[in-house]
């Protein structure tokens, strides 16, 4: 069974560089970020979720995040939460802003297809 880890300013690197990440934006005080958390908790505990894949959540309105900022510049540019993104490698490959398993789940699939 997958979890969804806490990415913050120490593990973002490395999390980021794994063979697949998932990597969900969003800010303590957003509802519909907490709403995909808990989506997205319930697909990974249902044991459905692709094993592969490493999943994360970062809350960029947390202290400690001024080398993900520096080293991703686009960041400024999100407005929209909750937004997820899909790494591979350390390359990002997809995006989608919202929330909902089936967005995430075909992305994933097209990516390994």
């Amino acid at each position: 069974m997958s979890e969804l880890e806490a990415i913050d300013g120490q593990n973002w690197e490395a999390f980021l560089n794994s063979p697949k990440a998932v990597l969900l934006l969003g800010k303590t005080d957003c509802q519909a970020c907490n709403e995909w958390t808990e989506e997205l908790k319930a697909f990974l505990a249902s044991g459905e979720a692709p094993q592969d894949v490493r999943y994360g959540k970062m809350l960029i309105d947390k202290p400690g995040l001024i080398s993900f900022k520096r080293a991703n510049p686009w960041l400024k540019d999100v407005h929209d939460l909750p937004t997820t993104f899909i790494y591979q490698n350390g390359d990002q490959k997809k995006s989608f802003v919202g929330k909902g398993v089936e967005r995430l789940t075909n992305r994933l699939a097209r990516l390994a297809g």
